[in-house]
């Protein structure tokens, strides 16, 4: 069997039952690799050495007994904003060209746990900003359906990596529709989890309050398995666990560009507090924050419910983790079942406009063969039994330019810290501090970046606050609460992942405006915290695919999950019975 063909799970099934090996499945990648990554250029950094050794030592492992779990021996890619411990993380930038991390951020570290492999870190939009990965300091990534297109972006790397087979799975993160877009244009399963879900230790920070990791791969299975894996604290299985983020995690905060932001500020209170609870008028959502906060003795108590293969009552973790709410519900695979009968699903009337509106709206309209695929892909959910009806959700409008203002501004805070002075590229050439600190950024930065910083400083600059950035939080508020309507009557909402199928290479990047625009149907998710998917369900007339986004209520994967995955299953049975016609 080609092993390049499986799914992440069935790999995983394969190695367990010594019918496939670790070394095995990491060679075929490898060597799938050298095939085709100069044409693809989805990783930024591999090490095929590292990479075989790891292979090699969990295999030993799974023939003792000692991994057993379904991503044992399975390769997996990491995009370079995470940071990987011994390995560069680069954000795909210059000014960090030369960052080698002294620790793995936390997913990561519960990949490994889990017996996956690292290959490598994936190519990105610098910093994530960015839509098509074209924004890199080491060049655009291109899109395995057709190399003369983008494969999205800003997490392209991971998600070309897993169309092309350079991995069986990858790791992603989503500020304002950065794994579902790309997942979108290169015909994959891409999920951004409920804010706070899966811990942000050690991502290099974007937008504190928006950013969010997941997972990219073949099959929602393989993604309710991944995000079952990643989502929780971290667990030695040792009944005296040091705090994640104690000493050692203070040391650590020293070295890695992490923001403060992400350190202390309570941000995952805003998927959790009833509607009625939300201010406007804040900056920091303070509802239950004192509640949502993963508190040494909390989490102490909470420990036989925070992870599936971590419930036993002698293991204890002292979890001082902010980005990190402890959550009992991870056990996503018991999701995986095909039905949706009875499911309530509603379709916002503003992501699918009538033609008409979309020819009024020029090229940032719905594409039509777009708009056909997410309409079929409604009818067959309705056919098996969901009920499915369009509704108004009238904030759409006020997405964008609230999302850009306030992930612009936290960029802006974020990346102050990149001045040459502790790590990463410095300008040689300057003469004294401050021309040191003018030359380093500007060479350091790419164009997009700057530019963000920039109209981040301007929107919290003096005079400017009140105008642009506290609005814009308002906006925001007042998203989440038209969501926190929408899902008092529905299970779950439905619409396109992107407007059009992925756009030519350089098309993009000639007009940013267009570029931010191609957010429309993602952003909301971010500012309002709430868990989204993107599944394939069909392909335009030049073969792109098109990919259809659910979005849940906060904490409501599962819905989510069972939806995909009947999708999924149907269209599967779909494909195979016109095949065997």
């Amino acid at each position: 069997m080609e092993l390049l063909s499986l799914s992440a799970v069935q790999l995983g099934r394969l190695i367990k039952e010594g019918k496939a090996t670790a070394v095995e499945a990491m060679q075929a990648v490898l060597e799938q690799i050298d095939k085709s990554e100069e044409l693809y250029n989805c990783y930024v950094t591999i090490d095929r050495g590292k990479a075989l050794k790891k292979a090699a030592e969990v295999q030993q492992k799974i023939e003792s007994g000692e991994l057993s779990g379904p991503l044992a021996g399975v390769p997996v890619a990491v995009k370079d904003n995470l940071c990987t411990e011994g390995m560069a993380t680069t954000c795909a930038s210059r000014i960090l060209g030369n960052f080698i991390p002294t620790y793995s951020a936390e997913a990561v570290l519960k990949l490994e746990q889990a017996g996956a492999v690292v290959i490598g870190k994936t190519n990105m939009d610098e910093f994530a900003m960015g839509s098509t990965t074209e924004t890199s300091a080491y060049g655009p990534t291109r899109n395995p359906h057709n190399p003369e297109h983008v494969p999205g972006g800003s997490s392209g790397g991971s998600a070309a990596a897993v169309a092309a087979g350079e991995c069986f799975f990858a790791l992603g993160s989503d500020t304002g529709g950065s794994i579902r877009q790309p997942a979108s244009h290169c015909g994959v399963v891409g999920m951004k989890p409920t804010y706070g879900t899966v811990s942000r230790y050690g991502l290099v920070a974007y937008g504190s309050s928006l950013d969010q990791i997941g997972p990219l791969c073949k099959t929602v299975e393989d993604c309710a398995v991944v995000l079952e894996t990643i989502a929780g604290p971290v667990f030695t299985g040792r009944k005296s666990d040091s705090p994640r983020c104690g000493a050692e995690g203070i040391r650590h905060a020293q070295e890695i560009p992490l923001s403060k932001e992400q350190e202390t500020k309570p941000d995952a209170s805003q998927c959790c507090a009833e509607s009625s609870q939300r201010r406007a008028e804040s900056s920091q959502c303070r509802a239950e924050s004192s509640q949502r906060r993963a508190e040494s003795s909390q989490c102490r108590a909470e420990n036989s419910q925070c992870g599936t293969e971590n419930r036993e009552s002698e293991r204890v973790s002292a979890v001082t983790d902010s980005t990190l709410i402890c959550r009992a519900d991870t056990d996503f695979t018991t999701a995986l079942r095909k039905d949706v009968k009875g499911m309530r699903i509603g379709i916002p009337k503003a992501y699918i406009p009538e033609t008409e509106k979309n020819q009024e709206n020029g090229a940032r309209g719905l594409s039509p063969e777009v708009r056909g695929a997410v309409l079929e892909a409604a009818g067959v959910l309705k056919a098996n039994g969901a009920v499915v009806e369009e509704f108004d959700l009238w904030l759409v409008d006020y997405a964008i330019p609230a999302y850009y203002t306030i992930a612009a501004a936290e960029a802006s805070s974020n990346l102050e810290r990149f001045d040459g002075i502790k790590y990463g590229y410095r300008d040689e050439n300057a003469q004294e501090l401050h021309q040191m600190y003018k030359e380093t950024r500007s060479r350091g930065f790419g164009e997009e970046v700057k530019r963000r910083i920039m109209l981040g400083s301007f929107v919290l600059s003096s005079g400017y606050y009140d105008a642009y950035y506290l609005k814009a939080l308002r906006v925001k508020a007042m998203i989440k609460k038209a969501f926190d309507e929408a899902f008092e009557k529905y299970d779950c909402i439905l619409g396109p992942a992107a407007p059009t199928t992925a756009p030519k290479l350089g098309e993009s990047l000639a007009d940013p405006i267009q570029m931010y625009l191609g957010d429309i149907y993602t952003i909301s998710v971010n500012l309002a915290g709430l868990p989204a998917i993107s599944v394939p369900c069909g392909t335009d007339g030049a073969g792109l695919p098109i990919g259809l986004q659910l979005i849940g209520d906060c904490f409501q994967e599962k819905k989510l999950l069972q939806i995909a995955y009947t999708y999924e299953q149907l269209r599967n049975e779909a494909a195979a019975a016109v095949h065997s016609a």
